[in-house]
């Protein structure tokens, strides 16, 4: 009897990990008003759809490195006219039935070229101390489908949702650098353009990287997460996030993202998705798969496809906003351990 009491001491420190309060502190920023703030501008008919390449996708581009800006996040693009900038611009090349690509190395006449796109990326970098040249990438593309017959798809999970989050995730963590709690890796938080058109805001950042790929630690992509689908509509459980990739490069991230999750947000992680051989192939249609093609350990979060994905109906009314909020804290406390290098 003694002996397993003891086996059983054993294992309390891996099933319950104390809550870092000061993790708890600055999460508490990511809060509903922060997130419907961002969402109800980056969803906005202003913003038209948020289509890659035209006037609403770059007032979207803007909007995100002003905040950067305004919460202290650092410039790291190498702009020869500006100095460093939030913004990585690169062009999509469209060709005929509406497929695309990346121009890799673009030359002045490709740039001038016929069917040439231009758009950006946009990066804000928080520097680590002690651990400062590797970093975590977190993800989500602010692009989405733009207008159709006189119809705005305002894209307000797809990925509104998933850019918010970003958006606040820059808020709790410059408010921690602010009161002096610094991560000892450095952080690249990253909204990307051009997903809808094939990933292509992501193969371009992943094959012209701002840091080096061999000391990005992992990435977390965060896309749709505002919303609840059929499947947990009629098991009365909102209280999820499906989970995708987590265990594929390096078992120690998910048993990191599952004790992160027991200790602080409790929510129910559905991997139903995760698998590569599943009919939807989620692993492979959002921005994380770019970086896992480079052996770069991912996480895809996600509440799966609903009646408005892709539809004009896809509106900030329709945002689960208490649940996208635990989910986003979620993903604040996993990166904050992840930065502290814990995993």
């Amino acid at each position: 009897m003694l002996k397993k009491l003891l086996f059983c001491l054993t294992l309390i420190p891996y099933y319950l990990q104390a809550q870092d309060s000061t993790a708890l502190r600055f999460a508490q920023y990511i809060s509903v008003p922060e997130l419907k703030k961002h969402l109800t501008y980056i969803a906005s008919d202003e913003l038209a759809g948020r289509r890659t390449g035209t006037v609403g996708q770059k007032k979207a581009a803007q909007y995100i490195a002003k905040h950067f800006e305004s919460q202290g996040l650092l410039p790291i693009v190498k702009d020869s006219l500006k100095g460093d900038s939030f913004i990585q611009p690169f062009y999509i090349k469209r060709y005929f039935l509406e497929q695309y690509s990346v121009i890799h190395a673009p030359k002045t006449q490709h740039i001038k070229g016929r069917g040439v796109i231009p758009t950006e990326n946009v990066l804000g970098f928080i520097e680590g101390t002690d651990r400062k040249d590797e970093v975590v990438v977190i993800t989500a593309h602010y692009d989405h489908l733009g207008k159709d017959q006189g119809k705005v798809y305002n894209g307000a999970d797809d990925d509104g949702s998933g850019t918010s989050t970003i958006l606040a995730l820059a808020t709790a963590f410059a408010e921690a650098q602010k009161a002096g709690y610094k991560p000892s890796r450095s952080i690249l938080l990253m909204t990307v353009a051009g997903e809808e058109m094939g990933l292509l805001g992501s193969e371009f950042y992943t094959e012209h990287p701002v840091l080096p790929l061999d000391k990005t630690v992992c990435n977390l992509n965060i896309d749709m997460v505002g919303r609840i689908d059929h499947y947990h509509e009629e098991e009365k459980d909102p209280n999820y996030v499906y989970v995708i990739g987590s265990d594929k490069m390096n078992p120690k991230l998910d048993s990191l993202l599952k004790n992160t999750n027991n200790t602080y947000t409790h929510l129910s992680l559905d991997y139903a998705y995760s698998s590569e051989m599943h009919p939807l192939q989620l692993y492979y249609r959002s921005d994380h798969y770019n970086f896992a093609k480079h052996n770069i350990p991912i996480i895809f979060f996600t509440n799966g496809e609903h009646d408005d994905y892709h539809k004009p109906t896809d509106d900030v009314d329709k945002i689960e906003f208490d649940i996208l909020q635990k989910r986003a804290q979620l993903f604040f406390f996993l990166a904050w351990r992840i930065a502290r290098g814990e995993f």
